[in-house]
């Protein structure tokens, strides 16, 4: 498969989703909730979650409707999560996907009713009134996926371990527990929600598992490697923050080069899951995952 017809099928897909997300997320909210809600999810971001649900999809040859309404509840997800990381409370940042952030744009309150109401129209997109198109028990699977993956045991979980480790040593164990939370969860349910759409062995299902789990890990290495590498007109956020709030990250554990084999052994290992899951074509799969390693921003 030539990286051009990849790069054509991102493009579209980004197009879709952005399609999909502008019919969904609301202008007309009270008091001017739709238009904070729709600058924080709007003209911006890397979208490599939706890009992961419709890519699964597409590799278990699965319910489009259902995938793209996935993709769009995930991305609504992340771009909450975002908007309540921004804050003064938490990591007080002030620039996201190059533009001021949510709380800078609106005010502190607004933003955090922004952040609410998007996580519940996340699930509101999955459970649409006509079941015709999605079935009723795919709509239940589907939220329980991303609602395992955002809450306490999952991203919010990973977040509270953050805030509580600032300044203080973590091994590497911890350091992967909390990002396997905060950061891998949401990705592996990504993946596990596109092959949810359509019908997988038991060994499938455990393979994508373990490809989304490898991938959440890689793409937060990443960022911690960029975080130290790149400039923040390159990342669309303020860089080095993690290092001036005292964060542990993967460099501060690893060191720098070391972070970097281990994103690279990360990404061998997502791609032998999915060489062991026998689909019949997981391409898609398999370069998003170079995406997320080789990425710069």
């Amino acid at each position: 498969m030539k990286r051009d017809e990849f790069d054509q099928w991102v493009r579209a897909e980004l197009d879709a989703v952005e399609s999909a997300l502008d019919a969904w997320v609301p202008s007309d909210s009270p008091a001017g909730l739709g238009l904070a809600m729709r600058y924080g999810v709007l003209d911006g971001g890397k979208r490599v979650r939706p890009l992961l649900v419709l890519a699964a999809c597409e590799s278990v040859d699965g319910n489009r409707e259902a995938a793209m309404r996935a993709a769009c509840a995930v991305e609504l997800i992340h771009a909450y999560s975002l908007i309540h990381d921004d804050m003064p409370c938490m990591d007080n940042d002030i620039l996201r996907r190059g533009k001021p952030t949510v709380h800078v744009q609106f005010g502190e309150a607004q933003a955090m009713l922004a952040g609410d109401a998007m996580q519940a129209l996340a699930f509101e997109v999955l459970t649409p009134p006509d079941s015709a198109t999605v079935p009723a028990a795919l709509q239940a699977r589907l939220c329980s996926l991303l609602a395992r993956s955002a809450g306490h045991a999952g991203m919010a979980g990973g977040q509270a371990i953050d805030l509580a480790s600032i300044g203080k040593p973590l091994d590497e164990h911890t350091l992967r527990d909390m990002h396997h939370r905060k950061t891998g969860a949401l990705l592996q349910a990504s993946v596990l929600m596109g092959a949810a759409t359509g019908t997988t062995t038991a060994a499938q299902w455990n393979a994508l598992s373990d490809y989304g789990d490898a991938l959440g890990l890689a793409f937060q290495v990443v960022d911690d490697i960029l975080d130290v590498t790149q400039a923040s007109e390159t990342l669309g956020k303020t860089a080095g923050k993690d290092q001036d709030n005292n964060k542990p990250t993967y460099v501060t554990v690893l060191g720098l080069d070391a972070a970097r084999r281990h994103a690279a052994e990360l990404r061998d290992k997502a791609q032998a899951s999915l060489a062991r899951s026998g689909l019949a074509d997981a391409t898609w799969l398999s370069l998003l995952a170079d995406k997320v390693v080789d990425r710069d921003n």
